[in-house]
């Protein structure tokens, strides 16, 4: 067998010139041991010392004759300058004038790896890039060197490691350049974004077997197990299927797989993957995905194109796996679309057992990782759908009185509506056994909520007969808001009335989980509860508002409400404005009227009336009315921002609420004598679902109306909604105080926690019981004397709570805080803080948020403290922070401020931890 000689192209040649120039001595033979490859250029350049460039031509002769005539030629050629020739011609046959004019005077044999160290700018290469299984990589490192344009291969001055080679070299081969800048390693995620370029795994492919081999070898090291089976896929050209492919592999993940789906999956990836394999490819595959979930959370085009790129590779797994007959086994996958709906299926079946159950299968649907991401509306409509589940399951509320209906409604029976409204809207996505789910349970409410507005308006017509302003029993009549609930704030600083025409307890709710749960305003209180009114009769715009703001039973319009506004506060030493809808918008970007922005900025007292809700009940969908947001009423926004930044508590109050039209097209207005409106009419003979009034403050018809009750009837063509009947939903008024401070609350008035608004069905986790209101006590003339300076934070002694009523028998168990405060770490750590809380103070704030699963608003945390009956401090953030001293032992976060500062977590696994308390203790 014949010496192999080795083929040489042009890469090889000039990286050999590039070593040997600088020895040839203004020789200009170079013979190389080699075939030059056919095709390759003939003549060209390389640099020489100094910056100039070498003229080089370059042939291949197999005789000696050939070589000969190869160099008589080259000097017989005008401006000739240096000839290689590759050949097999031993060099004992060359002739002794040949061997004169050559470089060295001998046959040059290329060493790759001399080759590569001069391309790289090394004094010397790995060790085992000389050595078998890589004795590929030299050759391939010449064949791929960069133009002198693009600056070659990177400079290295040392020892050429394997690993700064190979990086090197799949930056060219795959298209990844760029990549492993700063020695970074590959990784699955720029391997994935590779399989789906154009003409990325075609560049594999093209690569030689050994080469290939070589860099998916490599590839596995660096990048792990993840790497062979992607490779493969993008051999097998479907690259761009690769992403896709990976979340079905997680089949495999948890390594319960049947037989069945491993077959199946097998088919999928075919022969030569492992299934420790396709678990390390899944798990990287979910990694990518996370990170792409986070990218597409933010805004502007990149998190446009990280969604849709999100949702085209999961609708593309989705259909491989219904080809592969694998869709049942990935029914639980946390990223398929057919994986979110498989969770909704379950939790239809839920919504029909306990309402643990369902709200077992709840958790399930938001923990899909696509939940907040594409279906935050789905999740929380079904959400809504186990809210009410849980409502159904509480014992069946009863009405006995008109007031206690309306604060019943506010703080309970409203937020039922505003779940009924979403979910009568429902899911226009869901599968049918979804749909009849949530149809179920809505009804269900609804029917229930029927049965409630029947009691209501069997209170309402004795209580009308004799109900004034002076004598309202036990409610508060919608005249009498301004001077229960803005007088007093007035004597602290003059309120902004903002007065949400149409707003029903459903939209008020969700207004105030809004405004309060960022923590800009907190709720005030005089009763220890979100204040609830009744509207006049009928519920009508042209009389509940004009009574709202004239402080008195009145009908008129604009006029007569500014005048009566006005002349109110008069009587009550202040001055005031009120501004209609109208009035409020400025001219081109100017949000809010000047005149406006400077009554907000004065000392009197400001009203103004949105019209937002009330026109969306003519001119809306009954989808927008489902859902509302701070943002959506025209204007709430700037007014809130402008009272904010002027230190003005706000009254958020309504004139009115309204009901849907829940009847459907085919259900046309109810005949009717005397039909004054959508909902009341003159009659007064009462059918089925109405109720005939008369009183003092019934305005219209000589204090003799009827009203449906029912929210089934309307008298006037179908609208989205409508107002005046005696729904419950109608008749209420809700009333929010809301500040920028809690400073601002008057005498005897608190700040209302979160915890005590929301009805304890609304979230699973919510503690039964009700949280601790603390009441601001009035001072009286006794205190008028200057009084002792206290420390700061210290509870004063004006403001001291009532003494408590006697104390309850001792528990047979002690509570989590009660043995916190007995142990000896405890007494330890409270010599090492200034003015700690009493024990008890202690106790009952860890007890509060043990029992609200962790978590409770600032709040609530100062409520349950002063509840507690113990000195403590009055700034909520300053109890939190002498807490932190005393149960955050060396550093490990027991208790902390979240939710930019305005919620108090407990770790209370932590805090047993800390205290060293023993099992049996807890």
């Amino acid at each position: 067998m014949g010496v192999l000689v080795p083929a040489l192209d042009h890469r090889v040649i000039t990286g050999l010139l590039t070593t040997r120039l600088a020895r040839t001595k203004g020789r200009r033979l170079l013979l190389v041991h080699g075939k030059y490859a056919a095709g390759g250029p003939e003549e060209f350049t390389v640099p020489a010392d100094g910056g100039a460039r070498r003229k080089v031509r370059i042939t291949h002769t197999t005789s000696v004759l050939g070589l000969t005539d190869a160099w008589q030629n080259h000097l017989a050629t005008e401006g000739a300058d240096l000839l290689v020739i590759t050949t097999d011609v031993p060099g004992e046959r060359i002739s002794l004038d040949l061997l004169a004019e050559m470089v060295r005077s001998q046959i040059i044999a290329v060493d790759e790896a001399d080759i590569v160290k001069q391309l790289f700018g090394a004094t010397d290469l790995d060790s085992r890039m000389r050595r078998d299984p890589w004795l590929w990589l030299p050759a391939a490192l010449i064949d791929a060197e960069p133009d002198a344009a693009q600056g070659g291969w990177p400079q290295q001055g040392a020892v050429l490691t394997l690993d700064t080679a190979m990086r090197a070299l799949v930056g060219v081969r795959l298209g990844l350049e760029g990549l492993f800048e700063g020695g970074s390693s590959v990784d699955v995620d720029a391997l994935l974004a590779w399989s789906r370029t154009p003409g990325g795994p075609e560049r594999l492919a093209a690569l030689s077997e050994a080469e290939r081999h070589g860099i998916t070898e490599w590839l596995a090291q660096s990048a792990g197990e993840a790497a062979p089976v992607l490779l493969r896929l993008a051999l097998q050209g479907r690259g761009a299927e690769a992403t896709a492919l990976g979340v079905l592999a997680s089949v495999m993940a948890e390594g319960t797989a049947s037989a069945d789906t491993a077959v199946a999956l097998g088919s999928v990836f075919g022969l030569g993957s492992r299934p420790s394999e396709l678990r390390a490819y899944a798990r990287a595959v979910e990694g990518t995905l996370t990170r792409w979930i986070g990218e597409a959370s933010g805004r502007g085009a990149q998190s446009e194109e990280a969604r849709q790129r999100i949702v085209d590779v999961l609708n593309q797994a989705d259909r491989l796996a219904d080809g592969a007959h694998l869709t049942t086994a990935l029914a639980d996958n946390p990223f398929l679309p057919s994986g979110f709906q498989a969770r909704l299926h379950r939790l239809a079946d839920a919504l029909s057992e306990r309402p643990q159950s369902a709200q077992v299968a709840w958790e399930h649907v938001a923990e899909h990782h696509l939940a907040a991401l594409l279906y935050p509306k789905r999740v929380e409509l079904a959400r809504m759908a186990v809210r009410l589940r849980r409502w159904l399951d509480a014992p069946e509320p009863a009405v006995t009185s008109v007031g206690q209906a309306v604060r019943a409604h506010v703080a309970d029976w409203g937020w039922v509506d505003r779940a009924l409204a979403q979910l009568w809207v429902g899911d226009g996505e869901a599968e049918p056994a979804l749909a009849q789910a949530y149809r179920t349970v809505h009804d269900a409410a609804r029917q229930r909520r029927a049965l409630l507005d029947e009691a209501f308006a069997a209170e309402l017509g004795p209580w009308v007969q004799h109900a004034t302003a002076a004598q309202p029993g036990d409610a508060l009549p919608i005249e009498n808001v301004l001077l229960n609930v803005a007088v007093p704030l007035a004597k602290q600083r003059p309120p902004l009335i903002l007065v949400l025409s149409g707003m029903s307890s459903a939209i008020a709710a969700q207004l105030g989980e809004e405004l309060t749960g960022a923590g800009r305003w907190s709720e005030l209180c005089s009763e220890g509860r979100r204040a609830a009114a009744v509207a006049t009769f009928p519920s009508v715009t042209a009389i509940s508002r004009a009574t709202l703001l004239c402080g008195r039973p009145v009908s008129g319009g604009q006029s007569a409400e500014k005048e009566g506004f006005a002349a109110f506060w008069e009587k009550h030493r202040h001055a005031a404005v009120l501004f209609h809808n109208s009035e409020v918008p400025g001219p081109t970007g100017q949000p809010i009227d000047a005149r406006l922005v400077a009554a907000i900025a004065s000392d009197d007292v400001v009203g103004v009336v949105l019209n937002t809700i009330d026109e969306s009940l003519n001119h809306g969908h009954q989808s927008s009315l489902a859902d509302w947001s701070v943002s959506r009423v025209k204007h709430l926004a700037e007014l809130l921002n402008s009272a904010r930044g002027q230190g003005r508590p706000v009254v958020l109050v309504s004139d009115h609420g309204h009901v849907l039209d829940r009847t459907g097209a085919e259900v046309g207005p109810l005949a009717a004598e005397g039909v004054e409106s959508a909902r009341w009419r003159t009659g007064t003979v009462a059918c089925e679902g109405e109720v005939a009034l008369c009183g003092p403050r019934v305005l219209e018809n000589g204090g003799r109306v009827t009203m449906p009750w029912s929210e089934e009837i309307h008298y006037t063509p179908r609208k989205v909604g409508y107002h005046g009947g005696a729904a419950l939903a109608e008749m209420t008024v809700p009333v929010l105080v809301l500040a920028p401070s809690a400073e601002l609350a008057p005498a005897e008035w608190s700040e209302l926690p979160r915890e005590s608004v929301q009805p304890s069905w609304w979230d699973a986790e919510a503690t039964s019981a009700p949280v601790p209101v603390p009441v601001r006590p009035a001072k009286s003339a006794a205190q008028a004397k200057p009084k002792p300076r206290h420390e700061e934070g210290e509870l004063s002694a004006d403001k001291a709570v009532a003494a408590p009523a006697a104390p309850p028998a001792e528990p047979a168990t002690l509570t989590l805080g009660q043995k916190i405060i007995t142990t000896t770490i405890y007494k330890h750590q409270r010599k090492f803080v200034r003015k700690p809380p009493e024990h008890k103070v202690v106790a009952t704030v860890i007890d509060a948020l043990d029992h609200a699963g962790g978590t409770l608003s600032l709040a609530a945390v100062a409520a349950a403290a002063i509840g507690s009956g113990g000195r403590t401090n009055t700034r909520p953030e300053g109890l939190v922070a002498v807490l932190t001293r005393l149960l955050n032992i060396e550093g490990y976060e027991v208790i902390s401020l979240i939710d930019s500062r305005t919620r108090v977590r407990l770790n209370c696994e932590t805090l047993r931890e800390q205290f060293e308390l023993s099992e049996e203790s807890m």
